[in-house]
């Protein structure tokens, strides 16, 4: 604690100089004056209007990777204009060959993509934004972002125009963003901008301002400066309805008895309340057209965590999820609406309010209504959320979560802790400016009936991102009596395989994670990342309970191939019984084990790649043989193979057992357009006995309008090809902007 802050003062007084040069001085360097556009601006990938030769283009691009300190091999030329109604953004990428894409879907992604993008701040405070992304072949993406450090999920949908021609030599790309889905103070001339061009047939990311290395492409703290000849117009009120109507034919489990139809109806709004802030409200949602979670095989002790794919969750979830540290979150929206096994509980309606209500601060209230399912009782949910910006980059933000059940008295006595479920906490995160020194202190407490102690979370941490050398120290403190209802907790329950009991267990960690980048110049090989990282867990009383180690070469080719070598070692002092065959459990005690692993992929640009992992070593007190392989056919544009495959052989001594475990995953997808998809996924998973099929059909038959038609299959697979439950799935949506 008194390194950390000898470390913080330190730094914030080395820092807090430089502020200057790479905020507001930084844009200096780097400005683009907008014009108006004297004619209406189509749409079509020309940009032959007058206006575009009159506006002031830049094209002095940086290379971000795999080095920051050239200047783009590939040029790309920038331009924006604006009317009453929409910013205007055109760009001419320059190129040679066939342009690289994966998907022709939306939201796909800008990695891996030949693809421009824009990266706009209006509120210039490089600490909330917009992303707007178009591949060569006029698939789009968008997303917020936020200085957070959190990568882009592309889960913020707003109606957006674009298209793109493909040339001898070039491509352009033309995009129309509508005033009134952005955020912005309309008496603001200085917006935050950055353009961001992606060339992954030279393995490149090229930036207009220079963007560290080590850092995001689309980083908001590296914005120039968008200036405006005049205010821009005002947004106007953005209110969408998205109604849907959705049929589900359900065959239970044993396919013996007849299917079930069940029709459903629902919708959803978006509503501006002010030109920063907007309410979101949702009844009867449904989620059926969600891709089924991608399984793994889990051979840990505790249980995974599987990221939220549902849309309206994704949503600004920022502001409620990003509160504590893998794997403690107090906030994991996955508990709304599903129960622990994934099944659907029906929700019945909700509301969210996401944004600023000033300049730096912002501000999420989310309330959501569940109802019965079978013996499931139905839930309250409520999240409320204040993020207050300080500093520049830096933040000092509470949060408050409630569960309530609405079960009868006799339930509450039988079981007193099942009544509510609340949490609130606080939470200083300080950020440089540049982005290279933050720390935290974090503060939680759990509220439940009849507990009063060990119900505290406490965390405090530094970390360093620079150009070649990266590190993340943090201690955590986790009470056994602190409950998280709506959010998840990997380590604290501890599963008791003899009694088939689970047991609560409070932990303290010491975390430390240490890495070295060395960035050739010339060569086949851009990238060296040698890390190191070290986890280690106390019990309550301040006992041993856990050690991993481990050290890896990380080596990035420049044809984007991939190699990756580390080991481990692990130490555990054993609490509980553990079974990993169904045999007899492994008993209490300490087991020291030790492992190895090689894995390689190869250039993913090629019509065919693929990619292996070996791992060999000791388990416990048996050994694991693990090896997984796989593929990937593509015809750009329209189609996307994917195979993979893992096998696990665990053996240990005498009754304890052993057990071969299978995961084959098969993936299709067909891109008749950037309208019409097909995905099949086949996942064959014999740690869950799970044979699991899942195709999806959609048209997009206007902007963020679709209709989906969805099979799904499950079957054991042992016995293999016995019947779970199957579904078919009907749903159409429909975007009103009103």
């Amino acid at each position: 604690m008194r390194l950390i802050a000898f470390l913080f003062i330190l730094l914030f007084s080395i820092e807090s100089f430089t502020q200057e040069r790479n905020g507001e001085a930084f844009q200096k360097d780097y400005q683009i004056h907008i014009s108006k556009a004297s004619a209406s601006i189509k749409i079509d990938g020309e940009l032959d209007e007058p206006d575009w030769q009159k506006a002031q283009m830049i094209s002095n691009f940086w290379q971000k990777y795999p080095d920051d300190k050239n200047k783009a091999k590939n040029k790309t030329e920038v331009r924006t204009l604006y009317d009453d109604k929409y910013l205007y953004i055109s760009f001419k990428a320059y190129d040679s060959g066939k342009a690289f894409i994966q998907s022709l879907k939306r939201d796909f992604g800008h990695d891996g993509n030949d693809c421009v993008a824009i990266i706009l701040d209006p509120i210039n405070t490089r600490n909330n934004g917009f992303f707007f992304v178009v591949n060569a072949y006029n698939a789009q993406s968008d997303d917020q972002l936020n200085s957070s450090g959190g990568g882009a999920s592309f889960s913020w949908d707003q109606t957006w125009y674009s298209a793109t021609k493909r040339s001898e030599g070039y491509w352009t790309a033309e995009i129309a963003i509508p005033f009134k889905s952005i955020r912005y103070n309309a008496d603001k001339k200085n917006w935050g901008i950055n353009f961001l061009r992606v060339n992954t047939k030279i393995n490149s990311y090229d930036t207009w301002t220079n963007v560290p290395v080590n850092f995001r492409s689309y980083d908001i703290g590296y914005t120039g400066s968008l200036i405006w000849d005049e205010p821009p117009p005002k947004p106007g009120s953005n209110t969408v309805l998205v109604p849907y109507i959705t049929s589900e034919l359900n065959q239970p489990a044993g396919g013996n008895s007849s299917p079930e139809l069940k029709p459903n109806a629902g919708f959803d709004a978006k509503i501006g309340l002010t030109s920063s802030l907007n309410l979101d409200l949702t009844t009867n949602p449904d989620f059926s057209q969600i891709e089924v979670d991608r399984q793994v095989t889990n051979l840990t002790r505790f249980n995974i965590f599987f990221p939220e794919r549902r849309t309206f969750f994704l949503e600004n979830s920022d502001l409620f999820s990003g509160y504590g540290i893998d794997p403690i979150r107090p906030f994991y929206s996955r508990t709304i609406g599903l129960d622990k096994n994934g099944n659907r509980i029906p929700i019945l309606f909700g509301a969210r309010i996401t944004g600023n209500i000033a300049k730096t601060t912002r501000i999420g209230f989310m309330n959501m209504q569940t109802g019965r399912q079978g013996d499931y009782s139905p839930e309250n949910y409520t999240a409320a959320s204040v993020d207050q910006r300080i500093f520049k980059r830096s933040v000092i933000k509470g949060y408050f979560l409630n569960r309530q059940n609405f079960i009868s008295d006799a339930e509450k006595k039988a079981n007193p802790l099942s009544q509510y479920g609340r949490n609130a906490g606080v939470e200083f995160n300080y950020s440089n400016l540049a982005g290279t020194w933050q720390t935290w202190v974090t503060y939680h407490h759990s509220f439940k009936p009849t507990i009063s102690d060990k119900d505290n979370y406490i965390s405090t941490g530094l970390s360093h991102n620079s150009r070649n050398l990266n590190f993340v120290l943090d201690l955590t403190s986790l009470g056994t009596n602190y409950y998280a209802d709506m959010g998840f907790i990997q380590r604290i329950e501890n599963y008791d395989a003899l009694r088939d009991t689970t047991i609560r267990v409070g932990f303290k960690h010491i975390y430390t994670n240490i890495a070295y980048k060395i960035i050739p110049t010339k060569g086949a090989i851009i990238g060296y990342n040698i890390q190191g990282e070290n986890y280690i867990v106390f019990n309550p009383d301040g006992s041993f309970n856990e050690r991993n180690s481990n050290i890896n070469l990380n080596i990035q080719f420049r044809n984007t191939a991939n190699l990756n070598i580390g080991t481990s070692q692990n130490e555990v002092q054993l609490l509980y019984p553990i079974s990993f065959t169904g045999k007899t459990p492994l008993p209490i005690g300490a087991y020291h084990y030790s492992n190895a692993f090689v894995n390689y992929r190869s250039d993913f640009r090629k019509p065919f790649s693929y990619f292996g992992n070996i791992g060999l070593g000791s388990f416990y007190n048996g050994y694991n043989q693990s090896l997984s392989t796989g593929f990937t056919i593509r015809k750009i544009p329209h189609l996307n193979l994917d195979f993979s495959f893992q096998y696990n052989n665990l053996v240990f001594p005498e009754s304890y057992g052993t057990a071969e475990l299978f995961l084959i995953a098969q993936r299709t997808e067909i891109n008749f357009s950037t309208k019409i998809f097909w995905t099949t996924f086949l996942q064959y998973n014999t740690q869950r006995n799970n044979l699991n099929i899942n195709s999806r059909l959609q048209y997009r038959f206007k902007p963020m309008s679709d209709l989906f038609l969805v099979y799904t299959d499950n079957y054991f697979t042992d016995p293999l090809f016995k019947s779970r439950s199957r579904a078919l799935v009907f749903k159409l949506n429909y975007w009103l902007n009103l």
